[in-house]
């Protein structure tokens, strides 16, 4: 059992009192003043401080809990001498490695200094980076980077390459197995976008940090376009249309003290469990807004985060990607205390379509739960997968295909509570009792069918008048949209009040604590990507 409240708040509240201090201090033209006044700040961390940006060690000072951080490797000095490099060292070499803590428990971390080099990265740098990586995939614990780096260390040519290479390389065989948490706080171009985009999530920094392959001169000099740094790979963007961002943070500040409680979410590593979290939320709290909080109308929208929140420990989800394929909801919550993964169809954008982005969203976002032994909760709202020519070109069944895919492999507990409507293929994908789910509920307003009524009804009697087409579809509506044809051949397990979700399922993750499922030994599956 971890407490959230671990980390003082004043830390992070003193810290924004001083970057706020000293940005006004600069835009007043006092900033002789200011150092005065504080002769401890160097002037590396007044011209930090005014652009409201942190040193790398006070963002790994923020981010740890208090004087539990360890530097390794602190006297590394890279050992090139192009370029007139060699008499330019420094011990560290501008990238910071070691070991902290978050709420009592271990990680490993590294911290650029955009200071030094822009950051760039030596060989020195890499071979620091993968002997903490190394340790941390022996002893079982997260490894986060906060990234502030202008990429590759030109003066060192293929050696810098080599150690991005070799930085890759862990990525990759340490991903399901430890945690990887990618914070962009500054630049991050070229090669090095690629080891954020291995690891599991990547926040970034609104307005301070970009991520980019080619940077906009680049843009500029292929394809004549004048772009600027935040337009090609700001934070919004990749939040809103790239999907590469997990989530957006105000501020440095902000962005550490969220990684901290994003933290109290996951596992050490994949064979333990999440941790459990004190709280005085019980499993009986009335949660009789549920009863009311789906339309009658059912083309009319409502917002799934209102089935979600009070289903939940209170104020306990936190969303991920909440700005990506909004059709989509994904993010952590708690059930008295225990993580488990929440994916729901959100009717109030697209009705709930699922379409590629959702697909590529939720899927990932299952298979991370499932690495790291953390329960599924699904809420299904579905009219199916999103129509159109372009969904079809683009590859709308390859991408939809993945989240089938990743639903039907997962072997943790999974919990799916159908709220309104489940039609067609969507119904399969999201969790189906056929796909191995533990427990399927559905709510009385729930509609479980092929189609919807209209649409089935004007294919099965195409030739009948309207009056009887009429006919046909409350027909219809009565016997197929609603649970209890499914129910009747256990395809859910009950029909259930809303107000009544929260016990249930809480009992449910008692029940399946100690679930054991084992899919066919193979090197790997060939998921279609």
């Amino acid at each position: 059992t971890v407490s959230v409240l671990y980390c003082p708040t004043s830390r992070f509240e003193i810290m924004m009192r001083r970057l706020c201090t000293v940005a006004t201090a600069f835009r007043t033209q006092a900033a002789t003043a200011t150092t005065a006044a504080a002769p401890q700040w160097t002037e590396d961390e007044v011209k930090r401080h005014s652009q409201e940006r942190l040193t790398a060690m006070e963002r790994v000072g923020l981010l740890c809990d208090p004087d539990s951080f360890r530097e390794r490797d602190a006297l590394v000095e890279h050992n090139c001498s192009y370029f007139g490099l060699g008499s330019k060292k420094r011990a560290g070499d501008g990238w910071i490695t070691g070991v902290g803590k978050i709420h009592g428990r271990p990680v490993y971390l590294f911290s650029h200094d955009a200071l030094w080099f822009s950051g760039s990265l030596s060989q020195a740098n890499a071979s620091k980076v993968c002997k903490m990586m190394d340790e941390a995939a022996k002893v079982g614990a997260p490894v986060i980077g906060l990234n502030d780096s202008g990429g590759a260390r030109i003066q060192e040519g293929v050696d810098s390459l080599a150690g991005y290479s070799d930085i890759f390389l862990r990525n990759t065989i340490f991903s399901g197995v430890v945690p990887q948490i990618s914070v962009i706080m500054g630049s991050c171009a070229g090669g090095a976008v690629y080891s954020p985009a291995i690891t599991d999530f990547t926040f970034m920094v609104d307005q301070t940090s970009h991520m980019f392959v080619t940077g906009p001169d680049v843009v500029h000099a292929v394809g004549g376009k004048l772009v600027s740094k935040e337009e090609l790979g700001g934070a919004n963007i990749h939040a809103t249309k790239s999907g590469v961002s997990a989530g957006t943070f105000a501020n440095e500040v902000v962005a550490m003290s969220q990684l901290r409680r994003f933290m109290s979410y996951l596992p050490q590593n994949n064979r333990e469990k999440a941790p459990v979290v004190e709280t005085a939320d019980t499993r009986d709290r009335p949660c009789t807004g549920l009863a009311t909080v789906v339309p009658p109308e059912s083309t009319e929208g409502y917002d799934i985060r209102d089935v979600i929140g009070p289903i939940v420990d209170l104020n306990s989800f936190f969303e991920v990607q909440p700005k990506y394929a909004k059709n989509m909801v994904t993010g952590f919550g708690r059930l008295e205390g225990r993580t488990v993964a929440i994916i729901a169809n959100q009717p109030r954008y697209n009705a709930g379509a699922i379409d590629i982005d959702a697909s590529v969203k939720a899927a990932r976002f299952v298979r991370f739960a499932d690495a790291f032994n953390i329960p599924i909760l699904t809420f299904v709202d579905v009219p199916g997968f999103q129509p159109g020519i372009h969904e079809e070109y683009n590859g709308i069944i390859r991408h939809g295909a993945k989240l089938l895919y990743a639903y039907a492999e997962a072997t943790v507990p999974k919990m799916t509570i159908i709220t309104r409507k489940a039609y067609g293929g969507a119904y399969c994908v999201m969790s189906s009792k056929h796909l191995r789910g533990d427990i399927n509920y559905a709510w009385p307003t729930a509609e479980i069918a092929v189609m919807g009524a209209g649409g089935a009804c004007k294919l099965l009697y195409r030739k009948d008048t309207p009056e009887q087409l009429a006919q046909h579809t409350k027909e219809y509506e009565n016997e197929f949209c609603s649970p209890k044809s499914a129910a009747r051949k256990g395809y859910v397990d009950a029909v259930i009040n809303p107000v009544d979700t929260r016990r249930l399922l809480c009992e449910d993750l008692d029940r399946l604590e100690n679930k054991t499922l084992a899919n066919p030994w193979r090197k790997h599956g060939n998921i279609p990507l």
